[in-house]
């Protein structure tokens, strides 16, 4: 279906989502990222409606006082009404305008909120969670902010695109008062999906057998899943981020998307400029000097033959496949060593949990390498100072002398001093923290179940970070970006991934990744090439599979790639960068226009 380019003067786009102005997950990415591909087509037809919730709204909002347009006509009447109301720019690239309410100046409607609901759309009038309240009462206030804005609009056909069930409420209200506003619902994953998928094996061979109202009650989603359900149906247009998670909508939903919508990124904001080579060596350093501190005082490797593999994301162990990862990693080990390959894989888990603190032997053996560094360049000062002496005053004999002689009895006391403080006789830890539970924690307990305790005699090592890396990381000292930089490969095995972000960031960065056939991402790339040694990614086959024959097929991927060499390595991060640029927004974007002209 084609756009006639007249969409975006004719009609103004107010996008609406929870996560306006507000960081929680995914969907903030989604949004932010769109931001410059579609300010550029609608320009001022453009407007953005979220909630006042966030604690850092001064830093990115500023506020506006041109009044001067529809929407600026409809907050001064908001604010007649008595609702906080805040009008101004998003100070994000494409410095879009933004509308932000206060669902808590309706928190003494409540009840009769969730009553309305009741009697219009059968919505059950109890509370599934934390956020089930608020949602609903800041829909209520996006309800009469269309309402008054499809009064106030008089030039204008007004489309309203909201995400996620959280607009549910306010896409109901508008159909049933037959608002004069045209409504796109986008679900990027089904709230009972998440759970499901979580708790219910062979979630996907099972889909079309699911009683989905006894499953929403049975896990307290009762609310959540009928606004879905109920908004879904209502929207003159509902779209989805996958054709896999298209699936799930018309099984759990029981309606069938009219569009997919799949998520991209501002490629430009991560393109290297030719240097993808510069900031792989110069990151990897950096987990160089982990890697050390971690493992080389209990036994050391050749770092030039090692590789650095990582996964990430939110604490889902089997929808975001660590549990797969982790079998996968033991038959690698066994593969490798059965091999004789001269290689060791150290493989990052960079996830969220519960945590004391970071372990104080870890810290410590830290602590311990930098003293050796400090010690190492006063000793390099040392000889460098005597050795230029003693040039400058030979006369004849031009051999370099014994470089022992010209190092001090303390600096060699102090040297031998802190290897012996440093060097342990046991094996390197296999997680960085104290965790709260260590007992029940998933990860640890797989890799206790399959022996990955990074032994000598292991080929693959494993570090378990149970926290997210960021810049004041007193471990790494690099930006979460940095990090996945100085990586060689990025694994992602997702069972269940509306899209999935992480192995998306990996190919911009210019790093290779694996995804699976049941993300959205994996299922997109498929569509665009099947050459994974020329792209760099790397699908895995899960659908409808025996885990065994995943996990022997993941092992293989990474075995595979631990067996190609560095030239390869380094043309296929080259690549990556420019395929990359086929998951710009700039070309994804318009699928939503296809929505918007639906």
């Amino acid at each position: 279906m084609s756009v006639n380019t007249t969409l975006y003067q004719e009609n103004l786009l107010v996008e609406t989502s929870w996560e306006v102005c507000n960081q929680l997950g995914g969907i903030y990415t989604v949004i932010r990222s769109k931001l410059p591909a579609t300010k550029k087509k609608w320009g001022e037809n453009y407007c953005l409606l979220g909630p006042i919730m966030s604690d850092s709204l001064d830093v990115e909002f500023e506020p506006s006082d041109n009044y001067n347009s529809s929407i600026g006509e409809t907050v001064m009447a908001m604010r007649d009404m008595g609702y906080e109301v805040l009008y101004g720019t998003w100070l994000v690239s494409g410095r879009p305008k933004v509308v932000l309410l206060n669902p808590d100046n309706v928190f003494n409607r409540l009840d009769s909120i969730k009553n309305r609901h009741h009697d219009n759309y059968n919505v059950p009038a109890g509370k599934d969670d934390s956020l089930y309240d608020v949602a609903m009462q800041w829909c209520d206030l996006v309800f009469t902010f269309f309402k008054i804005l499809s009064e106030k609009e008089k030039t204008k056909k007004v489309i309203f695109h909201g995400h996620e069930w959280m607009v549910c409420p306010a896409i109901l209200d508008c159909a049933h008062n037959n608002l004069n506003v045209k409504t796109v619902f986008t679900t990027h994953a089904t709230r009972l999906g998440r759970v499901l998928a979580v708790n219910m094996p062979g979630f996907y061979d099972r889909l079309n057998e699911i009683d989905d109202e006894a499953e929403s009650r049975k896990y307290g989603l009762p609310g959540i899943h009928k606004l879905e359900k109920e908004g879904a149906r209502a929207a003159d247009v509902f779209t989805t981020v996958s054709q896999i998670t298209a699936e799930e909508c018309t099984a759990l939903l029981g309606t069938k998307p009219h569009q997919v919508t799949p998520n991209g990124l501002n490629i430009e904001r991560f393109n290297s400029h030719y240097t993808v080579h510069l900031q792989h060596d110069t990151y990897r350093m950096k987990i160089d000097d982990f890697v050390v501190g971690h493992f080389f005082n209990s036994f050391p490797f050749d770092l030039n033959k090692t590789l650095y593999f990582f996964t990430s994301g939110r604490y889902e162990h089997e929808n975001k496949g660590f549990d797969l990862i982790i079998k996968a990693l033991a038959e690698l080990n066994q593969y490798m060593i059965k091999e004789k390959i001269d290689m060791t894989i150290v493989m990052f888990f960079i996830t969220k949990a519960d945590v004391y603190s970071i372990n104080p032997d870890v810290l410590h053996s830290k602590a311990l390498l930098e003293e050796i560094h400090k010690t190492c360049g006063a000793i390099e000062r040392d000889v460098a100072s005597n050795l230029f002496i003693e040039a400058a005053s030979s006369t004849d004999d031009y051999v370099l002398p014994n470089l022992n002689n010209f190092v001090s009895d303390y600096w060699k006391l102090r040297y031998r001093r802190a290897l012996h403080s440093w060097k342990t006789d046991r094996w390197p830890y296999i997680v960085t923290h104290n965790l709260v539970n260590d007992i029940d924690d998933p990860i640890l307990n797989d890799l206790r179940k399959h022996k990955l305790f990074n032994s000598p005699i292991d080929k693959v090592k494993v570090v378990y970070h149970p926290e997210f890396i960021s810049a004041t990381n007193p471990l790494f000292g690099l930006e979460y970006s940095e990090f996945v930089r100085g990586c060689d490969l990025g694994v992602f095995p997702s069972y269940y991934e509306p899209w999935g972000y992480t192995p998306l960031e990996c190919i911009a960065r210019g790093v290779p990744a694996i995804t699976s056939d049941l993300s959205g991402f994996g299922s997109y790339t498929a569509d665009i090439s099947d050459d994974p040694d020329n792209t760099g990614v790397f699908l895995l086959k899960r659908q409808g599979r025996p885990e065994h024959d995943a996990v022997v097929d993941l092992a293989k991927m990474m075995l595979h790639y631990s067996k190609t060499s560095q030239n390869h390595r380094s043309i296929q991060r080259n690549r990556l960068e420019e395929f990359s640029q086929n998951y710009d927004w700039s070309k994804l974007s318009y699928a939503y226009d296809i929505a918007f002209s639906k």
